[in-house]
């Protein structure tokens, strides 16, 4: 390849040291010179200029499900072609992926559902988070993601689903297991805990919904059940399990990153957090700051449903498309000083949730989470500090995401 051809897409991916290390390097020198990039090997575009990225995601005409893309769209398609198993049948899709009429036949009753659970889950919020910090204790130097930003959304969604609180260790590790889904690199051995955490997980919460379907809890269960029973909620068994499951891998995952990411970039920005600590009330604006700056999901896809074009690029039917959520949200067409961390910003709507039909159905939650964590965090420990300031940050290698290994700090 010649030294000025676009990148493919996989060296977009922490697997690539480089782009480990600054993803916006590269990103911002694709975004110049190939918005609109074609990966042959891939067989996809990679779209990274904020408003083509947002026209996309708000085009409610283009597909979200992989089985419309053209066979020439290798890694969007990949999976589809495996063997169907006998016993299992072929798999059912959660609305991650589905196209409508079925998406908003499962979004919509989920989406009613769980807002009005997070609505009034601030305090039960408050209540996980300040356990977690008295489980630090005294502790002066621990990993803030495996102590703090891990188990938070983990035991919140918990809560919201109605997770016994015995069976709580249990459900960390299902989760934890079943994130092997969004690995497309997985080990052989991976994937064969992932599938046991899955078929563990689908076990538990197949009983849990015969459970509150004949006894109803204040649970999230207990919600579509009844919904369910009224006829208010056309899906079957099989499709709520697979979606409530898939609110906790994605849920969990992501908003682990975002309390971590968050924490980083304010010790990292002492001036920053000068600003929130002398101004609390300006918590909201900083987990859309953290999230714009440092998002935990670099890229989304659709599929066209029609023949068009993206910046003069003809793009045809069933062609596949990545949009870069990462290069979107440092545009300086867009943002004012775009690589600068700066929580009293003027506004401009950043695409980490993604948008259209298909926005992130837990972004209320996770924002909940992450302003109510970072907001304790700091008032609990004041004096917070990285352990190792000059040490490089330990990113994960999960592709596709930008979240941290390991952030040791001092208190």
């Amino acid at each position: 390849m010649a030294d000025d051809a676009p990148p493919p897409v996989l060296t977009l991916t922490p697997l690539n040291p480089a782009f480990r290390e600054d993803p916006y390097a590269i990103l911002n020198d694709l975004r110049e010179k190939t918005p609109v990039m074609r990966d042959d090997m891939a067989g996809l575009f990679f779209i990274s200029r904020y408003e083509d990225v947002r026209g996309i995601l708000t085009d409610l005409t283009l597909w979200r499900s992989p089985e419309r893309a053209e066979a020439a769209a290798f890694l969007v398609r990949r999976g589809l072609d495996e063997p169907i198993d006998p016993e299992r049948g072929p798999p059912r899709h959660s609305i991650l992926t589905l196209d409508d009429p079925d998406h908003a036949r499962i979004r919509g009753p989920l989406a009613q559902a769980l807002y009005k659970r997070v609505a009034k889950f601030r305090a039960p919020t408050e209540a996980i988070v300040s356990a977690t910090l008295d489980a630090i204790g005294d502790q002066k130097r621990f990993d803030l993601m495996s102590a703090y930003a891990l188990p938070i959304p983990i035991d919140v969604i918990a809560a919201i689903l109605g997770v016994e609180h015995e069976r709580l260790a249990e459900f960390r590790t299902w989760s934890e297991g079943v994130i092997q889904v969004l690995n497309p690199v997985r080990t052989e051995e991976q994937t064969r805990a992932m599938q046991a955490a899955s078929d563990a997980l689908a076990s538990y919460m197949t009983d849990m919904l015969h459970r509150r379907r004949a006894e109803p809890q204040d649970d999230l269960v207990s919600d579509m059940a009844i919904l369910k029973a009224k006829g208010e909620a056309d899906i079957a068994d099989e499709d709520l399990i697979i979606n409530l499951s898939a609110l906790l891998v994605a849920g969990n995952l992501t908003t682990t990153d975002l309390i971590g990411n968050g924490v980083r970039l304010f010790l990292q920005h002492p001036e920053e957090l000068a600003k929130l600590k002398a101004d609390p009330s300006l918590i909201g604006a900083a987990v859309e700051e953290v999230l714009r700056f440092e998002p935990p999901v670099d890229i989304t896809g659709r599929i066209a449903s029609k023949n068009m074009e993206v910046r003069g690029c003809p793009i045809r039917d069933t062609q596949a498309m990545w949009v870069s959520l990462r290069a979107a949200n440092r545009d300086p067409d867009t943002f004012e000083d775009p690589d600068r961390f700066n929580i009293t910003r003027k506004r401009a709507p950043h695409v980490s949730f993604g948008g259209g039909a298909h926005i992130c159905i837990g972004s209320p939650l996770a924002r909940l989470e992450a302003q109510v964590a970072l907001l304790r965090l700091f008032e609990r420990y004041p004096n917070m500090r990285l352990a190792e300031p000059d040490a490089p940050s330990e990113w994960r290698l999960l592709p596709f995401f930008r979240g941290l290994e390991h952030l040791i700090v001092e208190v």
